[in-house]
Protein backbone atom coordinates (compact mmCIF):
# COMPACT_ATOMS: atom_id res chain seq x y z
CA UNK A 1 0.00 0.00 0.00
CA UNK A 2 3.23 2.37 1.06
CA UNK A 3 4.63 1.57 -2.02
CA UNK A 4 1.12 1.98 -4.29
CA UNK A 5 0.91 5.48 -2.64
CA UNK A 6 4.56 6.19 -3.79
CA UNK A 7 3.60 5.81 -7.25
CA UNK A 8 0.46 7.97 -7.15
CA UNK A 9 1.87 10.97 -5.53
CA UNK A 10 4.60 11.26 -7.47
CA UNK A 11 2.61 10.86 -10.45
CA UNK A 12 -0.81 12.44 -10.54
CA UNK A 13 0.29 15.94 -11.36
CA UNK A 14 1.31 14.78 -14.79
CA UNK A 15 -1.24 14.40 -18.03
CA UNK A 16 -3.49 10.80 -17.86
CA UNK A 17 -2.60 8.70 -20.62
CA UNK A 18 -0.46 5.15 -21.50
CA UNK A 19 3.12 6.04 -22.84
CA UNK A 20 1.47 3.97 -26.08
CA UNK A 21 -0.66 5.30 -28.34
CA UNK A 22 -4.34 4.26 -28.47
CA UNK A 23 -4.70 0.85 -31.23
CA UNK A 24 -1.03 -0.33 -29.57
CA UNK A 25 -0.43 -3.67 -29.18
CA UNK A 26 2.37 -4.31 -26.70
CA UNK A 27 4.51 -7.18 -25.13
CA UNK A 28 6.36 -6.88 -21.25
CA UNK A 29 8.44 -9.75 -20.31
CA UNK A 30 8.84 -9.35 -16.48
CA UNK A 31 10.27 -11.12 -13.43
CA UNK A 32 10.35 -10.36 -9.68
CA UNK A 33 9.22 -11.23 -6.29
CA UNK A 34 6.22 -12.76 -3.88
CA UNK A 35 5.27 -12.41 -0.68
CA UNK A 36 2.57 -15.00 0.26
CA UNK A 37 0.43 -16.22 2.99
CA UNK A 38 -2.01 -19.22 3.29
CA UNK A 39 -5.57 -17.61 5.26
CA UNK A 40 -5.97 -20.11 8.49
CA UNK A 41 -2.94 -21.78 8.63
CA UNK A 42 -3.21 -23.23 12.47
CA UNK A 43 -0.28 -22.40 14.46
CA UNK A 44 2.45 -24.74 15.26
CA UNK A 45 1.69 -26.40 18.65
CA UNK A 46 4.46 -26.11 21.28
CA UNK A 47 3.06 -28.80 23.44
CA UNK A 48 3.23 -31.79 21.09
CA UNK A 49 7.14 -30.47 20.25
CA UNK A 50 8.04 -30.79 23.93
CA UNK A 51 8.29 -27.11 23.98
CA UNK A 52 6.63 -24.44 26.70
CA UNK A 53 5.55 -21.23 25.69
CA UNK A 54 3.93 -19.68 23.50
CA UNK A 55 2.56 -21.32 20.06
CA UNK A 56 4.19 -20.91 16.66
CA UNK A 57 2.85 -18.72 14.83
CA UNK A 58 2.17 -18.80 10.99
CA UNK A 59 3.67 -16.20 8.59
CA UNK A 60 4.20 -15.13 5.06
CA UNK A 61 6.78 -17.11 2.81
CA UNK A 62 8.89 -15.27 0.24
CA UNK A 63 9.11 -17.01 -3.69
CA UNK A 64 9.90 -15.85 -7.41
CA UNK A 65 7.64 -15.04 -10.62
CA UNK A 66 8.42 -14.66 -14.11
CA UNK A 67 6.24 -14.49 -16.99
CA UNK A 68 4.81 -12.28 -20.24
CA UNK A 69 2.15 -9.94 -20.68
CA UNK A 70 0.41 -8.64 -23.92
CA UNK A 71 -1.57 -5.40 -23.62
CA UNK A 72 -4.15 -3.66 -26.36
CA UNK A 73 -4.47 0.10 -25.77
CA UNK A 74 -8.31 0.45 -26.49
CA UNK A 75 -8.15 4.03 -25.84
CA UNK A 76 -5.09 6.63 -24.75
CA UNK A 77 -6.40 5.75 -20.67
CA UNK A 78 -7.78 2.50 -21.41
CA UNK A 79 -5.90 -1.30 -22.04
CA UNK A 80 -6.80 -4.64 -21.59
CA UNK A 81 -3.58 -7.34 -20.11
CA UNK A 82 -3.70 -10.74 -20.34
CA UNK A 83 -0.59 -12.99 -19.90
CA UNK A 84 0.83 -15.86 -18.31
CA UNK A 85 3.34 -16.71 -15.68
CA UNK A 86 4.95 -18.87 -13.48
CA UNK A 87 4.67 -17.89 -9.66
CA UNK A 88 5.22 -19.52 -6.05
CA UNK A 89 3.25 -19.03 -3.19
CA UNK A 90 2.08 -20.72 0.38
CA UNK A 91 3.02 -19.68 4.13
CA UNK A 92 5.79 -20.57 6.21
CA UNK A 93 6.55 -20.56 10.30
CA UNK A 94 8.63 -18.27 12.35
CA UNK A 95 11.62 -19.98 13.25
CA UNK A 96 11.72 -22.00 16.46
CA UNK A 97 14.35 -24.20 18.52
CA UNK A 98 13.94 -27.47 20.55
CA UNK A 99 16.51 -28.79 23.88
CA UNK A 100 16.58 -31.29 25.91
CA UNK A 101 19.46 -31.69 28.30
CA UNK A 102 22.67 -31.43 25.95
CA UNK A 103 20.65 -31.70 22.54
CA UNK A 104 19.52 -29.29 21.01
CA UNK A 105 17.66 -28.54 17.30
CA UNK A 106 17.24 -25.68 15.18
CA UNK A 107 14.10 -25.71 12.70
CA UNK A 108 14.66 -22.59 10.01
CA UNK A 109 12.47 -22.06 6.93
CA UNK A 110 9.23 -24.19 8.01
CA UNK A 111 6.82 -23.91 5.19
CA UNK A 112 4.45 -24.92 3.11
CA UNK A 113 5.55 -23.99 -0.70
CA UNK A 114 3.45 -24.20 -3.79
CA UNK A 115 3.83 -23.10 -7.73
CA UNK A 116 1.27 -22.26 -9.77
CA UNK A 117 0.82 -21.68 -13.77
CA UNK A 118 -0.97 -18.30 -13.78
CA UNK A 119 -2.96 -16.76 -16.49
CA UNK A 120 -4.31 -12.84 -15.36
CA UNK A 121 -6.57 -10.93 -17.09
CA UNK A 122 -6.96 -7.33 -16.32
CA UNK A 123 -8.09 -4.44 -17.36
CA UNK A 124 -5.72 -0.94 -16.72
CA UNK A 125 -7.06 2.48 -16.20
CA UNK A 126 -4.35 5.27 -16.92
CA UNK A 127 -4.46 7.96 -14.15
CA UNK A 128 -1.31 9.66 -14.60
CA UNK A 129 1.02 9.20 -17.50
CA UNK A 130 2.79 6.28 -17.38
CA UNK A 131 0.56 5.01 -14.17
CA UNK A 132 -2.13 2.53 -14.34
CA UNK A 133 -4.96 1.24 -11.91
CA UNK A 134 -5.65 -2.10 -12.56
CA UNK A 135 -7.81 -4.82 -11.69
CA UNK A 136 -9.26 -7.77 -13.11
CA UNK A 137 -9.57 -12.25 -12.63
CA UNK A 138 -6.69 -14.83 -12.74
CA UNK A 139 -6.84 -18.38 -13.08
CA UNK A 140 -4.04 -20.40 -11.24
CA UNK A 141 -2.95 -24.36 -12.14
CA UNK A 142 -1.21 -25.78 -9.41
CA UNK A 143 2.13 -27.62 -10.76
CA UNK A 144 3.76 -28.05 -7.49
CA UNK A 145 3.00 -27.99 -3.49
CA UNK A 146 5.51 -29.36 -0.55
CA UNK A 147 6.70 -28.22 3.06
CA UNK A 148 10.23 -28.31 3.36
CA UNK A 149 12.47 -27.24 6.40
CA UNK A 150 16.18 -27.02 7.45
CA UNK A 151 17.19 -28.41 10.99
CA UNK A 152 20.14 -28.36 12.42
CA UNK A 153 21.58 -29.26 16.07
CA UNK A 154 24.03 -31.49 17.66
CA UNK A 155 23.74 -34.50 20.44
CA UNK A 156 26.43 -36.57 22.14
CA UNK A 157 29.19 -34.48 20.28
CA UNK A 158 27.19 -35.39 16.60
CA UNK A 159 26.56 -32.41 14.39
CA UNK A 160 23.61 -32.59 12.67
CA UNK A 161 22.44 -30.51 9.52
CA UNK A 162 19.77 -31.34 7.21
CA UNK A 163 17.08 -29.97 4.65
CA UNK A 164 13.30 -32.30 4.00
CA UNK A 165 10.78 -31.77 1.95
CA UNK A 166 7.96 -33.76 1.21
CA UNK A 167 4.92 -33.80 -1.66
CA UNK A 168 1.96 -32.57 -0.62
CA UNK A 169 0.12 -31.50 -3.88
CA UNK A 170 -2.61 -34.05 -3.38
CA UNK A 171 -3.81 -32.13 -0.34
CA UNK A 172 -4.15 -29.59 -2.93
CA UNK A 173 -6.74 -28.47 -5.34
CA UNK A 174 -5.47 -28.08 -8.87
CA UNK A 175 -7.59 -24.92 -9.86
CA UNK A 176 -7.36 -21.59 -7.97
CA UNK A 177 -9.14 -18.46 -8.70
CA UNK A 178 -7.87 -15.00 -7.61
CA UNK A 179 -8.96 -11.68 -7.79
CA UNK A 180 -5.73 -9.22 -8.74
CA UNK A 181 -5.91 -5.62 -8.07
CA UNK A 182 -2.45 -3.14 -8.23
CA UNK A 183 -1.10 -0.59 -10.48
CA UNK A 184 1.81 -0.04 -12.92
CA UNK A 185 4.29 2.48 -13.77
CA UNK A 186 6.35 2.91 -16.85
CA UNK A 187 9.24 4.71 -17.10
CA UNK A 188 10.04 6.12 -20.33
CA UNK A 189 12.46 3.43 -21.16
CA UNK A 190 10.08 2.12 -20.90
CA UNK A 191 10.52 -0.09 -18.15
CA UNK A 192 7.94 -0.84 -15.83
CA UNK A 193 7.15 -1.56 -12.18
CA UNK A 194 4.34 -3.65 -11.44
CA UNK A 195 2.85 -4.31 -7.58
CA UNK A 196 -0.03 -6.65 -7.50
CA UNK A 197 -2.20 -8.14 -4.51
CA UNK A 198 -4.26 -11.49 -5.50
CA UNK A 199 -6.89 -12.28 -3.64
CA UNK A 200 -7.78 -15.92 -3.51
CA UNK A 201 -11.71 -16.41 -4.18
CA UNK A 202 -11.73 -20.43 -4.21
CA UNK A 203 -10.10 -22.69 -1.41
CA UNK A 204 -7.25 -24.15 -1.88
CA UNK A 205 -7.26 -27.17 0.65
CA UNK A 206 -9.41 -30.63 -0.30
CA UNK A 207 -9.44 -31.36 3.01
CA UNK A 208 -10.71 -28.89 6.13
CA UNK A 209 -8.03 -27.35 8.44
CA UNK A 210 -8.57 -27.32 12.30
CA UNK A 211 -11.99 -25.92 13.22
CA UNK A 212 -13.59 -27.09 10.10
CA UNK A 213 -11.85 -23.91 8.35
CA UNK A 214 -10.84 -23.06 4.46
CA UNK A 215 -7.84 -21.63 3.12
CA UNK A 216 -7.22 -19.66 0.44
CA UNK A 217 -4.33 -17.62 -1.07
CA UNK A 218 -2.79 -13.81 -0.80
CA UNK A 219 -0.54 -13.20 -2.83
CA UNK A 220 1.63 -9.69 -3.24
CA UNK A 221 3.72 -9.53 -6.14
CA UNK A 222 6.07 -6.88 -7.23
CA UNK A 223 8.01 -7.33 -10.96
CA UNK A 224 10.13 -5.22 -13.46
CA UNK A 225 9.98 -6.17 -16.89
CA UNK A 226 10.57 -4.03 -20.11
CA UNK A 227 7.46 -3.26 -22.45
CA UNK A 228 7.50 -2.91 -26.08
CA UNK A 229 5.28 -2.48 -29.00
CA UNK A 230 4.63 -5.40 -31.78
Amino acid sequence: MILMAAFAVATLSANAQSRFEQGTLTLQPRAGATAAFLSNMPDLPVSELGLSGKDIESQPTGGGIIGVDLEYMVTDRFGIQAGANWGQAGSGWKDFDISDGSQTLKLRDLKVETEYVNVPVTLNYYIGKGLALKAGVQCSFLTRAQVKVKASGSAGGTTLKQEYDQDIKEAFENFDLSIPVGLSYEFKTPFVIDARYNIGITKVNKEKLDGDKDSRNGIFTITFGYKFSL
